[in-house]
Parts: structure tokens; C-alpha cells; sequence
């Protein structure tokens, strides 16, 4: 599972859902999109991920998570490799997860013609083709979408159960 941070990254949208995950045993990478391994979140929190975009071929991806808030959806969206890694990643049916704001970078590319989403509010005009719902969070075949950080643990566990076929979200 791959877990990419920019600057301005929503820091419980990215990092509640690598907990989860990683508890469960999952192998999660975070993947900085920055240049440099140190990411700085919206609430200033310094992260040092993982490894760089650059590093990666990302050939063995279950999944593709993009946490949210505004500066860090804006950086993730004018990342080239990135969308074009996200597309292709769909097309394969790889799970592709956004929160937040992040879910705008997928309704940008057309991947939510006729799909259950959700976003953060305000955000709704840019989930193109999308059937908007009113729910934290929401699950349709190999896309994840969640509001926003109050929904952090739901998208994590939509994502685990996904990967996992167990849910796990009683016991954790």
C-alpha cells in the first residue's frame, strides 16, 4: 500500500490510516512526492516518509492512498507521475483511496463516471460524473473516497477490509 504525502497534507487523513493498516500487517510504504523525504502537513507536523516517488515503480500496488487538505490535494494534483500512476492503477483495478479534497484529483480524471463518492464539502463540483453521497465514507469496486478527517478511521478500515476481505474495524 502506498501513502502519498505533499505539503499541506491533511496529517490524520495520512497517518491514521498507515497506522491501521500497519497494525494489521500490512506492508505500507509512505511516499513523498516532495523531492526530499521530509513532508510538512497543514497543521505543521513534520513527517519523514518512507522513500521518494523517484525511488519507486510502484509495479507491486494494492492500493494507492491520497490524503486530502487543500494545499497538499493541489501539490498531489500537479504531480505528472502521479496522476498519470493513479489512472493507470485504476484501469488495472488496483483500490485507489482519497479524502478530503483528494477525491476532486480523481473526479479530474474521470474515474468517478457513476460512482458512489464522497469529499469534503465544497469539493463536490469536482467529483465529474460521481454519484455525490452523504456518508463518511464510501466504497465502489476499486474506489474509496471519505469527507474528510473526522472520517479518517471509516476510510481506513473501507480500505483494510478492501484489501483484506475481513473486518477488522470491531476488533481494532
Amino acid at each position: 500500500v502506498y501513502v502519498f504525502l505533499a505539503d499541506g497534507f491533511e496529517t490524520v487523513e495520512a497517518l491514521a490510516p498507515v497506522d491501521v493498516m500497519r497494525r494489521a500487517g500490512l506492508d505500507v510504504v509512505t511516499v513523498s512526492i516532495m523531492g526530499g523525504k521530509e513532508v510538512v502537513s497543514a497543521q505543521n507536523v513534520t513527517v519523514a516518509a518512507d522513500e521518494l516517488y523517484e525511488n519507486l515503480s510502484f509495479t507491486d500496488a494494492d492500493a494507492l492512498v491520497l490524503p486530502g487538505g487543500g494545499v497538499g490535494t493541489d501539490n498531489l494534483s500537479a504531480h505528472e507521475p502521479l496522476r498519470s500512476l493513479i489512472v493507470d492503477a485504476h484501469a488495472k483495478g488496483t483500490l485507489v483511496a482519497a479524502i478530503c479534497a483528494a477525491p476532486a484529483i480523481l473526479g479530474r480524471r474521470g474515474m468517478l463516471d457513476g460512482k458512489n463518492a464522497v469529499c469534503f464539502t465544497g469539493f463536490e463540483g469536482e467529483l465529474k460524473g460521481a454519484n455525490v453521497m452523504r456518508e463518511k465514507a464510501v466504497r465502489d469496486g476499486n474506489i474509496i473516497t471519505a469527507c474528510g478527517a473526522g472520517a479518517a478511521f471509516e476510510f481506513a478500515f473501507l480500505i483494510l477490509n478492501a484489501l483484506t476481505g475481513d473486518d477488522q474495524s470491531a476488533d481494532n
